[in-house]
């Protein structure tokens, strides 16, 4: 199966900002371009509906959606809006998301939720009116969509680290992505979990897609990407890197980057992050770093490698530079 290129773009860039950065990427051959639905940043619809307008070819879709903070029906809604809009081109993303506690939110039963959110929705997709049994997210039967929807069926795609995760994956989803690494070495990890879960109902585990995706900062100038890598990564360092089992981390590196965080100085924060460090949670450098960063999570198996915001020095810069000189380079 050929290894596909994404895109993981913020969704706080200005109307019109989305359409242009979309074609771009279009244009250099990129397969998928996801729009983040991270806490307290702009929903995601919006960028999406703006970027299936302006493009023919790439697959679309949120990078995820939140059971947790938005219902199932709603996500359902949204998702039948960007299928209709893209003609068929939208990805269900589901995640139980991170930093919740900020708004009063302590998600439990996360595998539930996710499992139960992905049934409410692709009963509502059905449109037969069997309804959903859960305790979670049920849905009555009878109970249709008023409007018709593109496709009754969409690729889902589970955003998880855990092992309980990755075995719903195994069972229920196209595709899993690890958000937040660079590291192939999560590849054997998550293929195994994924497996535990496919066999349970006899599937072949190579049915479920691997993504994996980071922050991505590309430039001629690979000190100064891997400087500001640094300063973006900090964040996301602070919520995945003990997630990792593969990683040991130097003693007090996470209380330095969130003392850097707590104070609001996040160069203060990336400056704590070695070299090796950078390398195992983002993709930083010139672009035939960068390139032979995503070239090893591709020889690892690796189904999709997906470059994030901000790409580069400037979003614009960073994708023209993914496009035009780091894609050539990869052998997928």
């Amino acid at each position: 199966m050929r290894a596909e290129i994404g895109l993981g773009l913020q969704s706080d860039k200005p109307a019109g900002a989305f359409a242009e950065l979309a074609r771009a990427a279009e244009g250099h051959g990129v397969d998928v371009i996801s729009v983040f639905s991270d806490l307290l940043f702009p929903p995601p619809l919006a960028a999406l509906l703006e970027m299936a307008a302006a493009t023919e070819r790439v697959r679309l879709g949120a990078a995820c959606w939140n059971p947790y903070t938005l219902h199932p029906y709603e996500i359902a809604g949204q998702l039948a809006q960007l299928d209709a809009v893209s003609d068929g081109r939208a990805y269900l993303g589901l995640a139980r998301g991170t930093w919740l506690d900020a708004i009063g939110l302590a998600p439990t039963r996360p595998v539930a939720h996710l499992a139960e959110a992905a049934g409410h929705i692709r009963a509502l997709l059905a449109g037969d009116g069997a309804g959903y049994e859960g305790s979670i997210y049920p849905l009555r039967p009878g109970v249709r969509l008023r409007y018709p929807v593109r496709r009754t069926h969409v690729p889902l795609l589970l955003g998880t680290w855990g092992p309980r995760g990755a075995a719903l994956a195994g069972r229920i989803a196209d595709e899993l992505k690890i958000g937040g690494t660079a590291n192939p070495a999560m590849a054997t990890v998550m293929r195994e979990r994924i497996a535990v879960g496919a066999r349970e109902i006899g599937r072949d585990p190579d049915e479920v897609r691997l993504v994996v995706g980071a922050v991505t900062v590309v430039d001629q100038d690979g000190a100064a990407a891997r400087t500001a890598a640094r300063r973006e990564v900090a964040m996301y360092l602070d919520a995945v890197a003990e997630l990792d089992p593969t990683v040991t981390l130097p003693v007090g590196l996470l209380d330095e980057v969130r003392a850097g965080l707590a104070a609001g100085d996040h160069a203060a924060a990336g400056a704590a992050i070695p070299d090796d460090i950078l390398d195992v949670f983002a993709f930083s450098g010139t672009p035939a770093q960068v390139a032979a960063q995503a070239q090893a999570l591709i020889d690892a198996g690796v189904g999709r490698v997906e470059f994030g915001t901000p790409h580069g020095l400037t979003d614009g810069g960073g994708i023209d530079l993914i496009g035009r000189e780091v894609l050539p380079l990869l052998r997928r």
